[in-house]
């Protein structure tokens, strides 16, 4: 190790040091600390520590700052000029694929959104695993920059592009804990929204007990910090705080809940209403704020209606996936289904009272979702709707008939439904 990059390690276990002692950072420090981490130096332990603290501690608006700065510059960055509008989840929920629904109304809109998703870390799907379906999702940041000026938009997998790097170092230490503190969910948004040029985010924040924000006071604190710093970046964030007790949509896996966002550009008679409602509140939202900074006197949900109904964001979407190396022609219509398949009935007449989405999650996941694309649960019945004795409320899913049998075997001890 040379001189410089040792000085740097001494210095990072210092700021480590004085964090663990709850004392306030300075920018450097931050920035030399973020520097070993994303750049793989600092070893899994002391970053541990790191975490440990800053979950105890929390930070400081300053500090807030500073961390979401400092994971910026020492990364990957996307240049777009005008007006760069993003969507963003705090998460908590399957099956409420809203953004490859907004993306191309935004774009069809006039505007860029270039989004960078996730894959499913502890969810039966990311965003990513189901663009996947459409078309590849790995591009390197010049292709992003190609595809946006070309397309107006993009939904890309941003694990492998070096945005905030040490961030991802920071969610690999973080989960086999499961603990993630406010403080760090606002960071992580943050930097990867700063570093592709964004200045206009609706940020979506469901609240609920399976939610990562469980009530709505701190939704309330979430959403004031988000807008304090966006202010520093120059970047306008629109807080939506929501209750959410179940799926927007019906599908719940990669390949179920991309036929879901097709069932909705399509306006197929039976698609999900509450997911194309949820869609368009949130765009129209964005579209309210990107129309007042073009000087454009629209109304945002009106216009993302517009769009949606008269097929525009459809043929927008299509333009996205083909400019994605994709297959533009797919349909809802010719839809592969997997071979294995299974009916849940309701083992009483009554209403659905509540969905659980914990044990919702755990049987996609034991069917096989995200790693196989076509496992999942589709939601025949959802909150508040009647049902009848031996009906079918549920259909499970899998590629793969033994983890079938074994889906069934655990929703006995672990019911999605309550019916009353």
């Amino acid at each position: 190790m040379n001189k410089s990059a040792n000085h740097n390690k001494i210095s990072a276990v210092q700021t480590i040091q004085k964090k663990l002692l709850g004392k306030r950072l300075t920018y450097q420090e931050v920035y030399t600390l973020m520097d070993e981490i994303g750049s793989k130096r600092l070893g899994d332990v002391l970053t541990t520590y790191f975490v440990a603290a800053s979950f105890k501690e929390g930070f400081s608006t300053e500090e807030l700052f500073y961390l979401t700065k400092a994971m910026v510059e020492t990364g990957t960055r996307l240049n777009f000029k005008g007006i760069v509008a993003d969507k963003h989840s705090t998460g908590g929920v399957a099956g409420t694929r809203t953004t490859l629904i907004i993306v191309p109304i935004i774009a069809a809109a006039g505007f860029k959104i270039p989004k960078t998703s996730s894959r499913a870390i502890t969810s039966p799907a990311g965003t990513a695993d189901v663009m996947e379906l459409f078309s590849p999702v790995t591009f390197s940041p010049k292709e992003i920059e190609t595809i946006v000026n070309t397309v107006g938009g993009c939904i890309v997998w941003g694990g492998h592009l070096g945005i905030a790097p040490a961030d991802d170092v920071i969610i690999r230490i973080e989960e086999p804990l499961s603990f993630e503190s406010f403080d760090k969910i606002i960071i992580s948004i943050m930097a990867k929204k700063v570093a592709v040029s964004t200045n206009h985010l609706i940020l979506d924040i469901p609240v609920g007990k399976t939610m990562k924000i469980r009530h709505f006071s701190d939704a309330e604190k979430v959403a004031e910090k988000f807008k304090t710093l966006g202010k520093r970046f120059g970047m306008e964030v629109i807080p939506d705080v929501s209750e959410v007790l179940e799926p927007a949509g019906r599908g719940v896996g990669p390949m179920l809940e991309a036929r879901d966002v097709l069932y909705v550009l399509e306006q197929k008679k039976d698609r999900p209403l509450k997911l194309e409602a949820k869609a368009l509140r949130l765009a129209g939202k964005l579209l309210d704020v990107c129309f007042k900074d073009a000087k454009i006197k629209k109304n945002g949900e009106e216009e993302a209606r517009r769009i949606l109904q008269d097929g525009t964001a459809l043929k927008k979407f299509k333009e996205i996936i083909k400019a994605q190396k994709g297959n533009e022609h797919i349909s809802s219509d010719t839809w592969k289904n997997p071979d294995h398949q299974l009916y849940i009935h309701a083992p009483r007449k009554g209403k659905i009272k509540e969905i659980n989405n914990y044990n919702l999650n755990t049987i996609a996941k034991i069917l096989g979702a995200p790693s196989d694309k076509y496992a999942g649960i589709y939601l025949l019945k959802k909150l508040d709707e009647e049902v009848e004795k031996k009906e079918p409320v549920a259909q499970f899913y899998s590629s793969d008939p033994y983890r079938l049998k074994e889906a069934e075997i655990t929703f006995k001890n672990f019911p999605i439904y309550t019916i009353e």
